[in-house]
């Protein structure tokens, strides 16, 4: 079957790969479209290590194709979108609701997938630059056969993380103000949650000025070169200022920006040996950074949440296709995403 492999050296489509069967409490899905992601262009460029060869793809959504023993949520032919959440569901962190935190989601790649009898990693628990994948039954969430599964795969990874961000790790509220530093797919996510959250101003920061249109069809009130002039439209600073970019100057900026009782949420992506600074007074009057890993995301819950959203029309995913490209042009699609020319690409099988 086809997929994108990374052999530590370079990407390529290939079209030998092999995925086994679901084993107990396990799920094979046949992927129908999967959104490309900075995280993916971040193994390739060693941002994110990760052991090789492995196959890309953590924002996918497909058709349930076979499931494992004691699987019982879903069944062959139900579309589902993927999450890369392959908790345990039993440990104290899943227990108290918070899967993100589970020890055993983090750091331990499977390897279902082989290419000539030699065993190929899977990335993010997901792979879904692939034409079918293994995930654990809790990733796999189902979702309305109504919602198009190329807008669907978006869920997966960008909603999650920006929506969630802004209703379960920042928890913004009505009349809250809002920075949202870089408008990629994070970014765009984050700007529509201050919106659904009912936020009285949010400010969009990007240095393309072309991605000024976009920002404000998903929400934002005010547009902005750099972050400079957000104090001009919020002179005491703003309740929540979000980094979705992964540059250290920028959360800098993003601490300088706070009113009091104001928090900093880091979304963007560093290299682990990246440092940023601030000065430790900018925190005072009760002011914070906080972390956030896949949007303090509930998946099982918020998926559907989601789903349910963009039927409703309160939730824009269509219009973060900006573009969909075959399998075989993944370096398309990688280059366009590199020069910002896509809010998100979507691989189609």
């Amino acid at each position: 079957m086809r997929g994108v492999l990374f052999d530590g050296k370079q990407s390529q489509v290939v079209d030998d790969l092999e995925v086994r069967g679901p084993g107990p409490g396990e799920v094979l899905v046949a992927i129908a479209a999967a959104g490309l992601c900075h995280s993916d262009l971040s193994v390739i460029d060693g941002t994110i290590p990760f052991p090789v060869p492995v196959v890309l793809g953590h924002e996918g959504a497909g058709v349930v194709e076979e499931v494992g023993a004691g699987v019982t949520h879903v069944a062959p032919g139900d579309h589902v979108a993927l999450s890369t959440l392959a908790n345990c569901g039993a440990c104290a962190e899943c227990d108290r609701g918070r899967p993100t935190m589970c020890r055993k989601a983090i750091g331990m790649p499977g390897r279902p997938f082989s290419r000539g009898g030699a065993p190929v990693h899977q990335f993010a628990s997901n792979s879904a630059f692939a034409e079918r994948t293994l995930v654990k039954a809790v990733q796999a969430v189902k979702i309305p056969r109504d919602v198009p599964l190329t807008s669907a795969a978006l869920i997966g990874c960008g909603v999650l993380t920006g929506v969630g961000a802004v209703l379960n790790r920042a928890r913004v509220d009505i009349g809250d103000t809002v920075v949202v530093i870089g408008t990629g797919g994070i970014g765009l996510n984050v700007i529509q949650g201050a919106r659904i959250a009912g936020a009285s101003v949010i400010v969009a920061v990007d240095t393309n000025p072309a991605k000024e249109p976009l920002a404000r069809q998903f929400g934002a009130t005010h547009f902005l070169p750099s972050a400079e002039g957000a104090r001009d439209i919020l002179p005491n600073g703003a309740d929540h200022a979000f980094e979705c970019v992964g540059h250290p100057g920028l959360v800098r900026a993003a601490v300088d920006l706070l009113d009091r009782h104001g928090q900093a949420i880091l979304l963007g992506m560093t290299a682990p040996t990246v440092e940023a600074s601030f000065a430790p007074a900018a925190l005072f009057l009760d002011k914070s950074i906080l972390g956030c890993r896949y949007g303090s995301s509930r998946p099982q819950r918020d998926i559907p949440r989601y789903a349910e959203l963009y039927r409703t029309g309160a939730l824009l995913l269509d219009e973060l296709v900006t573009r969909t490209y075959a399998v075989e042009d993944f370096t398309k699609a990688a280059d366009d995403l590199h020069g910002g020319r896509v809010a998100r690409g979507v691989l189609t099988f």
